[in-house]
């Protein structure tokens, strides 16, 4: 019996590693994003029933497994409040040095707003350079001005 979504993501790690399944395959399958696909799989986003049946079949998942795929998940896979993994580190990092600077030029040239993670995409890809390769990371979110009343 499952108990929880994180099962879920544990039985998909274990198909991918075992049967060699890339996110990009995954994301064919269904018609969507690597990036939103991956998200999915790893326990941040729901599949509607016929994706989560697709999926299903994909990493050999059980019925009940394919259920849980379509259960609205709590939100939010840090494990620590800083993360330790290196890679999640930098992206932490760059918050920490950045953050300040994307959100002044974000209200400068928006206003007094956020930038959504709901009406949002990520791009993510190998840029080929002489100097090594590099990653080339595209967010886009909808401008959500915050309102007066």
């Amino acid at each position: 019996m499952i108990t929880d979504r994180a099962q879920v993501t544990e039985m998909i790690i274990s198909a991918k590693v075992t049967k060699g399944i890339k996110w990009s395959q995954a994301a064919e399958a269904i018609g969507k994003s690597k990036e939103w696909t991956t998200a999915g799989l790893l326990g941040q986003m729901a599949f509607d029933k016929s994706q989560a049946e697709t999926l299903g079949k994909l990493f050999g998942l059980t019925d009940e497994a394919v259920a849980w795929l379509q259960i609205v998940p709590y939100k939010g896979s840090l494990p620590t409040a800083v993360p330790t993994d290196p890679l999640i580190y930098r992206w932490y990092e760059i918050v920490n040095v950045y953050g300040g600077t994307i959100k002044e030029l974000i209200h400068e040239e928006f206003g007094d707003g956020i930038m959504s993670a709901i009406d949002f995409s990520m791009d993510i890809q190998r840029q080929p350079d002489p100097k090594g390769d590099r990653v080339n990371v595209v967010l886009s979110g909808k401008f959500l001005p915050y309102k007066s009343y």
